[in-house]
């Protein structure tokens, strides 16, 4: 399975460059993966596709302002990077930009030396590990310092970086927005619970495995970056109960689905739990719980699109992708939303590996 396969064309002036004003004002592609039926609203309209007792699963990760601008203390040399994920205590991994003059032992200097970061470790691909200096609280610099890490295929300036979070967030700790959530207002929300919808909370922080370019030709030589997961003991009861009945559970985000497939991996039910996901979901992945999604439109060659083309086949995912594009969606982060289902709630077997 070439990695090539999964490319499309896309219009540049299609890539969302700013939020809408309203969130729920975002259009909604609503695709049967079954009957391959596709239909165009508006995601202000999504309680209309959901049932009583559906369970919504909300990633509820907070977005750090994790990019940070500073200099190579010993030349001045102006070097940027992003922090991917904490692995203890003031020891960061973090994607370095001019990584090469990033050295063990060498120290970047932030906001005139009130963070400093230590290499204490150097990996492959511009990652390094950083010991992070400072006096008094980290994410209090962080927050005067950094910039909310927006895609590089974003030009514009976020003017309110409340719009890269979901109303919903709560755990600091992610990279990059789980951004199928982006669409949802509180408004909606009570909505959807008003109609007997249930809304359950698991935590996933975005890192390199969800946004980093597939640089391989063959899909399955790429190797997924771990990211970090927790559920509570109440959301699994719920998710339990869910299963148990035979209701739709419907994540929000390919991060939800992720989630929740990992956790399945090892075990037979939902519990509490916390972990690291190195899940990699293409065509010919056997599905555990998850028959449908709420996603965006995500880029050619990337493993989210090759996430959606294993719940629906590449073949369906690719012309609704085209419809999209016919039908002027906006598409990636501030873009437009999809809702993928099925005629049931059975789980098909993917025979369509090479589709």
């Amino acid at each position: 399975m070439k990695v090539a396969d999964f490319d499309y064309t896309l219009p540049k002036e299609l890539i969302a460059q700013t939020p809408l004003k309203t969130r729920s004002d975002s259009r909604l592609l609503v695709l049967n993966k079954d009957t391959k039926k596709i239909m165009h609203d508006h995601f202000k309209n999504l309680v209309d596709y959901l049932d009583k007792d559906d369970v919504l699963v909300l990633n509820n990760t907070s977005v750090l302002p994790a990019r940070l601008y500073g200099e190579k203390e010993t030349t001045k040399a102006a070097i940027e990077i992003l922090l991917l994920k904490q692995e203890s205590n003031d020891i960061w991994q973090c994607l370095v930009k001019k990584a090469k003059k990033i050295k063990q032992g060498t120290i970047i200097s932030f906001g005139d030396g009130r963070l400093k970061a230590e290499c204490v470790a150097v990996k492959e691909a511009g990652i390094r590990i950083l010991k992070m200096i400072y006096q008094g609280i980290f994410y209090e610099i962080l927050d005067e310092l950094g910039e909310m890490p927006l895609p590089p295929y974003i030009h514009e300036t976020l003017d309110d970086p409340d719009r890269y979070q979901t109303v919903y967030n709560r755990h600091k700790g992610s990279a990059a927005a789980p951004t199928a959530g982006l669409h949802f207002t509180k408004e909606l929300l009570k909505k959807i619970k008003q109609k007997g919808i249930k809304i359950t909370y698991i935590t996933l922080h975005v890192g390199l495995g969800t946004f980093r370019p597939v640089k391989v030709k063959n899909v399955k030589d790429h190797k997924m970056h771990s990211e970090y997961y927790m559920v509570s003991k109440k959301n699994a009861q719920i998710l339990n109960e869910a299963r148990k009945n035979n209701h739709r559970i419907i994540p929000v985000g390919t991060t939800s689905l992720r989630t929740l497939e990992t956790i399945l991996q090892n075990q037979e039910k939902f519990t509490e739990t916390s972990g690291w996901s190195e899940i990699f979901i293409y065509p010919g992945y056997q599905f555990k719980i998850v028959n449908h999604l709420i996603t965006n439109f995500h880029l050619p060659k990337s493993t989210l699109i090759m996430l959606v083309s294993a719940l629906a086949d590449k073949k369906t995912i690719m012309k609704a992708y085209q419809e999209a594009i016919q039908e002027r969606y906006r598409f990636f982060s501030f873009g437009d939303s999809m809702f993928i289902t099925a005629s049931n709630n059975t789980i098909k077997k993917d025979v369509s590996q090479d589709d």
